[in-house]
């Protein structure tokens, strides 16, 4: 992708993380990327066009990948902290307001399986740890999937309220949440 369709693509994704994608108009976006409309049209095809090229780049995603979860040391309190946390540090109040400026009518069938990336790598990379811990003897038999989809709840419940409300709704910090969900995770759990 050359430099002027790199900052088409680039003030598109910041309006739309801002404003929106109906909000967000192609005028506003050439204004912001220093072109005229007709250029951003020769570059790209529509609006809708320019989106799918910025949700199929890293730097436009939260980059929650299975490598970020390596460093388990099968120590669940440890290792649940460890990944709400590699989760939190990446998926941002930018990230969040993105991907709902992203679930617009008009793009979302399009958006909605990039979208889903995110929760899908978290979902299996925590069933795998859950299964593996119970075949290392560490927590009881139970429905991995549900465990996982606690864990996420709480993790993405919280970065989606603290990149909403930021301290308007709660006034408890990151780590402190994060601490005290896992131990409140694993009293239920044993």
């Amino acid at each position: 992708m050359d430099d002027t369709s790199q900052k088409i693509v680039d003030a598109a994704m910041s309006l739309i993380r801002d404003k929106g994608y109906v909000a967000t108009t192609t005028k506003e976006i050439a204004k912001k990327a220093g072109v005229n409309e007709c250029t951003l049209f020769r570059k790209f095809q529509s609006k809708k066009d320019i989106v799918l090229q910025g949700v199929n780049q890293a730097e436009w995603r939260a980059n929650v990948t299975p490598e970020i979860f390596s460093d388990v040391k099968w120590i669940l309190q440890e290792d649940l902290e460890m990944f709400m946390r590699a989760y939190m540090e990446r998926m941002t109040p930018d990230f969040v307001n993105l991907s709902i400026g992203l679930r617009a009518p008009q793009i979302y069938e399009e958006t909605a399986p990039l979208i889903m990336k995110v929760p899908q790598a978290f979902l299996s990379l925590l069933i795998d740890y859950f299964q593996k811990m119970y075949e290392q003897g560490k927590i009881p038999q139970h429905n991995f999937e549900t465990l996982a989809m606690t864990i996420f709840s709480s993790t993405f419940g919280y970065t989606f309220l603290a990149a909403s409300f930021d301290k308007d709704l709660m006034d408890i910090d990151k780590e402190t949440y994060i601490k005290n969900s896992v131990e409140l995770f694993i009293k239920g759990l044993m």
